[in-house]
């Protein structure tokens, strides 16, 4: 026989029943959260759902371990993983073979060394004869113009320096150019004026001549104009 609830104010009046009676009456407490309160959940459901939620719970876990370790062995494929250890084995093989040839034949790569590498082909598939073509090109090209790069890196630092002989330089050469215009008008002048004495001197002469003939003294003065026109007249 099951035992009277005490929460239940329909059951025998006891003094928990009449407690909650008062307090349905006074409004504290509603019908509604007295029978919420008669549907409580048994402990076995509830164990139960704790052991799926660990479960779940050690399975994340397990999944986030198992995801580690495959990240790791991604990262560490190429020391760990066999493919990739039989590539390196077989790379350090070819390797190895290579500085091999090498040595037994040091002499005569040595001998071949200390000759001059001058009018000799060297062996280059067909597949790249036209990208050294155009190797060969940039390389021309490039050392025609290594000078000039090397010698603009080397101003870079003195630019400003470079910059202000030039401004100096070129005034100058300005006042080189006015003197050499002054220079050139004195010349022209000087040209015109002994154009005039040479126009004067036979002049000169001929009544020099004519003087003499007639035994007339004339007071030695500068040839110039005027003295060609006081002889012109004393005639």
């Amino acid at each position: 026989m099951a035992a009277a609830n005490p929460w239940d104010p329909a059951s025998a009046p006891s003094a928990a029943g009449l407690l909650l009676d008062h307090f349905v009456a006074s409004g504290m407490v509603t019908q509604e959260m007295l029978n919420i309160s008669k549907k409580s959940a048994s402990y076995f459901a509830n164990f139960s759902r704790l052991q799926q939620i660990t479960d779940i719970q050690a399975e994340i876990y397990q999944k986030n371990l198992e995801i580690e370790l495959l990240r790791l062995e991604k990262d560490t494929a190429d020391v760990v993983h066999p493919s990739f250890l039989a590539q390196k084995c077989h790379t350090l093989q070819s390797m190895n073979n290579h500085l091999e040839a090498v040595l037994k034949e040091k002499r005569s790569l040595r001998q071949r060394l200390l000759k001059p590498m001058c009018q000799e082909n060297l062996p280059i598939e067909a597949v790249y004869h036209s990208d050294m073509v155009h190797l060969l090109e940039l390389a021309v090209t490039f050392i025609e113009r290594l000078e000039n790069h090397l010698e603009t890196i080397k101003n870079i630092p003195h630019l400003d320096e470079n910059l202000k002989k030039m401004s100096m330089a070129l005034a100058k050469m300005d006042m080189l150019v006015t003197e050499t215009e002054e220079l050139a008008e004195n010349i022209l002048k000087w040209r015109e004026q002994q154009k005039e004495v040479s126009s004067c001197i036979p002049k000169i002469l001929a009544e020099e001549n004519y003087l003499h003939k007639h035994d007339v003294i004339m007071p030695s003065l500068p040839f110039t104009s005027e003295v060609h026109v006081q002889t012109v007249n004393a005639k």
